[in-house]
């Protein structure tokens, strides 16, 4: 009897894991054990949801979703899958068939039609009906997880919300925000407003709607835009021509606005005073004319597309800080070449980029004079984008020399068939420029620059005038380091469109040396030249290459 009892206790020690084998089998107990600092860091590389899913493990589980540093709650995040969302409204989209097809049918359109635009309309009720799911969750969430937040408990770093402007929701989310700010500190806040429609998609009739609603928003919740640091609006055209000026007075804690196609019923003259803005974008906005009057600490300043304009309606008063600029612009006929001498004469920029859409250049090549030339002198960092294929490059050398202390240049020479009007009659209706070039020609011959260390060359190809730029840019910089020249662009837009032009990027060894022949022929220069694939462009620079704010 004793025998067998032995025999059982030592069956079951076997059974029973060793202490070097604890974690493998149950790792959960080693994980629950750790400090709560490395917890949250866990959970806050998480989305919001799946954090707030662990709180079911365990009694210290549920409380850590309350203490997280960031809380990132985003409705676009939480969009249902089309077959989810398909099967929940099954009954929507019958009732949609059914009355699109009844309507349809009296118009008198054939069969392939009527199927093509009942889709079309199926598709629409629940891209709609999907958006309004997850706006809903996003202000439940929102609401349940601000609602457990400990008062005198951990700091929110961060407190990111993104949803759409559709039924109750903001306004849910409003005074969730204004309440947590009343008792938590909470270092930036963050809205990020969402129309249901995409820019290109929205009418006239669709911007009134969405400003009418922002307006009523945000006077239900001005108790949380006035602790927001952070704030994005599109699609909006609001009623009164002050409602704009109305934010930045109550906004009074913002570091970063921006506006996307937004605009006044009456064009107005937005005057820009804030003591706390470092970031502003304006991007296809139709003020009648932006003034920073006085933005002490603005550094970062996105202004695209100005084509209602014959020059930029932008003037820059006290902005002692600007160091980031980004302006943008598809060039017509009738648009006046901007100076930029004269244009940022108030300005000392270390970061400037100029985008052209790959149509005609807008900036006018001059000749500086020594108080001209100050608004350059801080100049490190020139990126030249969307610059129109086929035409002389010799005009970018003025930069070259109006910028003595610039230390990279960046040149992005393509033509976007997806970004491009290419109607040919369309385009004459609409002015486009036929010939897309300037001409300039330096008046120092010799020119030396000293401080130039990197060019990079996107969708550079093996044509003579690309070369030649290439050529005059190492002749002239005789510090340049490195010279990287990328092979086109891919663009997912452009995807079975055939490009203007044929690409002839040196692919072998034989042709890259041939290039490189051509390029340092009766040149001495101690820079290297890499031929790249587009597929090896970093992350960092991907990011230079967008025209987004």
């Amino acid at each position: 009897m004793a025998k067998s009892s032995r025999r059982r206790r030592a069956a079951k020690s076997m059974d029973r894991p060793s202490a070097s084998t604890v974690g493998e089998v149950n790792p959960d107990d080693r994980i629950s054990s750790l400090p709560n600092d490395i917890l949250l860091n866990i959970l806050d590389r998480l989305d919001v949801c799946n954090a707030a899913r662990t709180s079911v493990l365990s009694r210290r589980w549920s409380q850590l979703p309350a203490m997280l540093p960031r809380l990132v709650i985003s409705a676009p995040d939480l969009l249902p899958s089309e077959t989810k969302t398909k099967k929940t409204n099954g009954k929507l989209v019958r009732r949609t068939k059914a009355a699109v097809a009844e309507t349809l049918a009296n118009a008198g359109l054939s069969n392939a039609e009527l199927v093509q635009r009942t889709n079309a309309a199926v598709a629409k009720a629940l891209a709609d009906a999907a958006k309004a799911v997850a706006n809903t969750a996003a202000a439940k969430a929102t609401k349940s997880i601000l609602a457990r937040r400990d008062p005198g408990g951990c700091t929110i770093r961060l407190l990111s919300m993104t949803f759409y402007l559709k039924d109750d929701a903001p306004i849910s989310v409003g005074h969730s925000v204004a309440s947590a700010m009343a008792t938590c500190k909470i270092e930036k806040a963050e809205f990020i407003v969402l129309t249901e429609k995409e820019r290109l998609e929205c009418d006239v009739y669709d911007v009134e709607n969405y400003g009418t609603r922002f307006v009523s928003f945000f006077n239900e919740c001005v108790n949380a835009f006035a602790g927001l640091t952070r704030l994005h609006l599109q699609n909006l055209r609001f009623a009164k021509s002050d409602f704009v000026s109305n934010i930045l007075v109550t906004c009074k804690k913002l570091n970063y606005l921006g506006f996307l196609n937004c605009d006044t019923e009456d064009w107005i003259t937005l005057q820009v005073e804030h003591a706390q803005l470092s970031e502003l974008s304006i991007v296809n906005c139709r003020f009648d004319m932006v003034k920073l009057a006085w933005v002490p600490k603005l550094t970062c300043l996105v202004f695209e597309f100005w084509v209602s304009f014959k020059k930029p309606p932008l003037s820059f008063g006290h902005v002692p800080l600007l160091e980031v600029l980004r302006l943008s612009n598809v060039a017509l006929n009738w648009h006046k070449m901007v100076k930029l001498s004269t244009f940022l004469h108030e300005t000392s920029v270390r970061d400037l980029r100029l985008g052209f859409k790959s149509e005609k250049i807008w900036v006018q090549p001059e000749c500086l004079t020594r108080r001209q030339a100050y608004v350059f002198c801080q100049l490190r960092i020139l990126n030249l984008l969307s610059i129109p294929e086929g035409y002389d490059l010799t005009w970018t050398m003025f930069f070259l020399e109006a910028a003595p202390s610039l230390e990279e240049l960046i040149l992005t020479v393509i033509d976007h068939p997806c970004e491009m009007e290419m109607d040919e009659k369309v385009r004459r209706q609409k002015s486009y420029s036929r010939n897309k070039g300037v001409r300039w020609e330096s008046p120092t011959s010799n020119f030396k620059h000293h401080c130039l260390t990197k060019l990079t060359f996107f969708c550079f190809q093996s044509e003579e005038y690309m070369v030649s730029h290439v050529r005059r840019v190492m002749k002239a910089a005789v510090n340049l380091g490195d010279v990287y020249l990328y092979d086109r662009l891919t663009c997912i837009y452009c995807e079975g469109e055939e490009p203007l032009k044929p690409i002839v990027f040196p692919k072998t060894d034989k042709q890259m040396s041939s290039v490189e022949k051509q390029i340092r022929k009766g040149i001495e220069s101690p820079a290297i030249i890499h031929f790249l694939a587009a597929a090896e462009i970093s992350d960092d620079y991907c990011a230079r290459l967008t025209e987004d704010c």
